[in-house]
C-alpha cells in the first residue's frame, strides 16, 4: 500500500500540506518515503557506474579508437535530445511516480543490450535508446525529489544526489570485484538488472504520486516564456558541472589506463576515489550551504574542478592523478543539488517545467562532454582533452560570482 497518495496531500503556494485522515503522519512514515526516493536515485547511479566501469573493456573488445568511442558515446545525448520535447509533458501527464518505476526498469534492461553489442553500431544504437530513457529518469527522479523535499519543508535534494553518487561508488566496487573475476560486461549487466528489479519491487509503492497535485494559482496561470533568465543561467552552470562529471565517469578509467599507465587492477582507482569524495560532498551539501551560502560553495566548487583537472594533466602519475580526481569529485558534488533546488522552487514556474529545462540542459553537458573528449583526444591527446574541460570549472565560478542567482528570489 502506498504510504502517500493523491488523497493525502495538496500543494498550497510553494509548500505541500499533508492531510491527516488517519491521525498525525509519523516521522518514520515520511522517512520511508524519503528512503524510497533515495533508493531510486541509487539505482540510477548504480546502473550508470556499471556501464562506465566497463567502457575500457568494451572499447578494447570492439577495437574502437578514441574518435570511434567519442562518436558512439555521442549517441546517448542524441537520444536525450529526441526525448526532451516529450519527457516533461509525459511526466506531468502520467505522474513522476509511474515514470520513475518504468524508466528505472528499462534503464537497467538496456544495459544488458549494451553488453550484447558485437560492433560499434550496435553499441551506439543501444546508447541512443538509453539516452531516451535517461531523459525520462532525470525529469521523473528530480520531480520526486522536489516533491519529497516539500513534504519535509527543508532541503533534501543533496541527500538524493548523494545517494546517486554513493551508488556510483558502490557500483565501482562491485565492478572491481567482477572485473577481477573476469566476468564479461553481459554477465555484469545481468547482475545489475536483477539488483535494480529488487529495488523497484521493494520501494515503488512508497513513491509520491504527483498527477493530481493542486498548483497554486500563480503557478497554474503562468506560462513558460523562453528564455527565462534565471533558469538559463542555472542551466549553463549545471551544464558545465555535469560535462566535467560526465568525462570522469566515461574517461577516467581510460585516462588511468592510457595516460597514467596504471596496472590493470588499478585502472578504476581514480574513478573510485573520485566517487568517494563526490559522495561525501553531496551528503555534506545541505550543511555546507547552510553554513557558507550557496554562492560561495559553487564558486569554490568550480575552482576545485579546474585545479583537479589541471593537476591530472600536468602530473600524469598514479598518486597525483588520484588526488586530482578526488578534488574534482568534491568540486562537482555540490553544484547540481544546489542548482536543482533553486530551479525546483521557482516562484512563477511549475516544478516539472523548471526541472525539465534545467535537467535537460545540465544532462546534455553530462552526455556531450564525453564524446567531445574523444574528438579532441583524436586530434591531440587525452591530456589536452582534460585540459579543455578544465576551463568549465573556471566558467562556473565566474558565472556564479557575476550573477545574483543564489542571493535573490525569483
Amino acid at each position: 500500500m502506498p504510504l502517500i497518495n493523491n488523497n493525502f496531500y495538496t500543494r498550497n503556494s510553494s509548500k505541500i500540506k499533508i492531510k491527516k485522515p488517519f491521525g498525525k503522519l509519523k516521522s518514520d512514515y515520511l522517512f520511508r518515503v524519503k528512503m524510497a526516493v533515495a533508493l531510486f536515485f541509487f539505482s540510477n547511479g548504480f546502473c550508470f557506474s556499471s556501464w562506465a566501469s566497463r567502457i575500457p573493456d568494451l572499447k578494447n573488445t570492439l577495437h574502437l579508437s578514441e574518435a570511434d568511442l567519442g562518436t558512439i558515446l555521442f549517441c546517448m545525448p542524441i537520444g536525450q535530445l529526441v526525448a526532451m520535447p516529450i519527457s516533461g509533458r509525459l511526466v506531468s501527464k502520467i505522474g513522476s511516480r509511474t515514470t520513475t518505476i518504468y524508466s528505472t526498469i528499462l534503464y537497467a534492461l538496456f544495459l544488458i543490450f549494451l553488453g550484447l553489442a558485437s560492433s560499434g553500431w550496435q553499441l551506439g544504437l543501444g546508447l541512443f535508446f538509453l539516452g531516451i530513457i535517461a531523459n525520462f529518469c532525470n525529469i521523473a527522479f528530480n520531480t520526486q525529489g522536489v516533491a519529497t523535499q516539500k513534504l519535509y519543508n527543508k532541503p533534501v535534494l543533496g541527500f538524493f544526489h548523494g545517494s546517486w553518487s554513493l551508488a556510483g561508488f558502490f557500483g565501482a566496487l562491485v565492478s572491481l570485484v567482477i572485473i577481477n573475476f573476469e566476468l564479461s560486461p553481459f554477465i555484469h549487466f545481468i547482475i545489475t538488472f536483477l539488483i535494480i528489479v529488487a529495488i523497484v519491487v521493494i520501494n515503488s509503492s512508497y513513491l509520491v504520486k504527483t498527477t493530481s497535485e493542486k498548483i497554486n494559482e500563480k503557478v497554474k496561470k503562468s506560462k513558460f516564456q523562453f528564455p527565462d533568465k534565471l533558469l538559463i543561467w542555472l542551466g549553463i552552470i549545471g551544464f558545465c558541472c555535469m560535462a566535467s562529471e560526465g568525462i570522469m565517469f566515461d574517461w577516467s578509467g581510460v585516462y588511468f589506463k592510457e595516460i597514467v599507465k596504471a596496472p590493470s587492477n588499478l585502472v578504476i582507482l581514480g574513478y573510485t576515489c573520485y566517487m568517494i569524495t563526490m559522495t561525501t560532498g553531496r551528503f555534506l551539501s545541505d550543511l555546507l550551504v547552510q553554513k557558507y551560502g550557496a554562492q560561495k560553495i559553487i564558486i569554490a566548487s568550480g575552482i576545485l574542478i579546474s585545479i583537479g583537472l589541471y593537476v591530472a594533466v600536468f602530473f600524469p602519475s598514479i598518486i597525483p592523478c588520484t588526488l586530482a580526481f578526488m578534488m574534482v569529485g568534491f568540486g562537482v558534488s555540490n553544484v547540481v543539488p544546489i542548482v536543482f533546488n533553486r530551479a525546483g522552487n521557482h516562484a512563477t514556474i511549475a516544478t516539472e517545467t523548471a526541472l525539465t529545462l534545467i535537467s535537460s540542459i545540465s544532462f546534455l553537458g553530462f552526455l556531450i562532454g564525453p564524446p567531445l573528449i574523444g574528438y579532441i583526444a583524436e586530434v591531440t591527446n587525452l591530456r589536452y582533452s582534460f585540459a579543455t574541460i578544465g576551463v568549465l570549472g573556471v566558467l562556473i565560478s565566474i558565472l556564479t560570482f557575476k550573477t545574483q542567482l543564489f542571493k535573490t528570489k525569483s
